[in-house]
């Protein structure tokens, strides 16, 4: 969205984005606070920013206040897309620094200052649209540290956990009035062994969904459903694929409410159209029915869809409404 913003060409996009969300009742949304040296960056080398980008992500939390949509803005990536962790690490081997993979993101000092230096230029942004910082604004409903992290070369998770325990508590020194969350998948890991069999193929990443969200300053869990993609070698039928996902989801409700205490959130899920044999008029049918038959019937949940445009189910107990509405005001959409 802030790279549609950041061009006067494409700006409408956002702004018709926000306006078709409003109308079907949506009220949160998740995007990109973060373009790492690519096409159009926002943060063209470590501490340089690019204004007219900045202004586009200006642009983005401007509309969605003027259409009553909070958001949910990640501050980087673990994939190359938009730059990455890599790109911090190759921003500090051009400095002189004996890093060998992008894992060292997670310990070497100068990446991490580089990262630290983004989220508070980032908080203290003052909007030139709205002239709110964005660590004041409530148009934001919450942050997330990193989209989707993996640390493959320290499958025990300790290598991560410490990062994350370092990251939050700088990003709460900054910023203790916002909402915090890590950006999950949900995979488990160590402090919960046997459940690995809830992960993809009973694989690790790196990262552990319970000992991560135990982390006092992260306020909610996520996880992300994508089951085509991560089982592909079960061949497994829509029905077959449907029945991991309910596990996966209880498994990840249980401890939300038995271990973490803490509200649970969708980030993602869905049906890829770039699969061999899978087409966009497929996808399109399925995913409602997707989610109507088989989450939203099911479960009283936080639900966000794909890519960037989400709606909000209200949990069951009614805890986390109480919750959300004393943070901001902000009701969620009940479906």
């Amino acid at each position: 969205m802030m790279i549609f913003a950041s061009d006067p060409s494409t700006r409408n996009k956002v702004t018709n984005t926000f306006r078709q969300a409003s109308k079907h009742g949506m009220n949160i949304a998740r995007t990109w606070a973060f373009n790492d040296g690519d096409y159009m960056p926002l943060q063209t080398s470590p501490g340089s920013y690019n204004e007219d980008v900045f202004k586009g992500l200006d642009f983005v939390v401007a509309e969605a206040k003027k259409f009553k949509i909070h958001l949910i803005l990640s501050l980087v990536n673990n994939f190359k897309d938009f730059g990455g962790k890599g790109k911090y690490v190759q921003w500090a081997k051009q400095r002189g620094q004996d890093l060998e993979n992008e894992d060292d993101f997670y310990t070497n000092s100068l990446v991490k200052e580089y990262y630290k230096n983004h989220v508070k230029v980032v908080l203290m942004r003052n909007n030139t649209i709205t002239g709110v910082l964005y660590k004041d604004d409530t148009t934001i409903f919450a942050w997330e540290l990193i989209n989707e992290p993996h640390c493959p070369t320290d499958p025990t998770g300790a290598r991560f956990q410490n990062w994350l325990k370092e990251m939050a508590a700088h990003f709460k020194s900054i910023d203790n009035h916002h909402l915090l969350e890590i950006g999950l998948e949900g995979f488990y890991g160590a402090s919960m062994a046997a459940k690995k069999q809830y992960n993809p193929n009973s694989s690790l990443t790196g990262t552990d969904f319970i000992s991560n969200n135990q982390i006092p300053e992260i306020d909610f869990a996520t996880i992300h459903i994508y089951p085509e993609q991560w089982l592909p070698s079960t061949n497994l039928s829509d029905d077959g694929q449907l029945a991991f996902v309910d596990k996966r989801i209880q498994a990840h409700i249980l401890d939300s409410n038995s271990v973490l205490k803490k509200p649970l959130l969708i980030g993602e899920f869905g049906k890829s159209s770039s699969l061999q044999g899978v087409q966009l008029r497929e996808e399109k049918q399925l995913f409602p029915a997707y989610l109507h038959r088989h989450i939203r019937q099911r479960y009283r949940l936080w639900i966000m869809c794909r890519c960037a445009v989400l709606a909000t189910l209200d949990p069951g107990n009614g805890s986390s409404r109480r919750w959300l509405s004393r943070c901001f005001g902000a009701k969620p959409f009940n479906c």
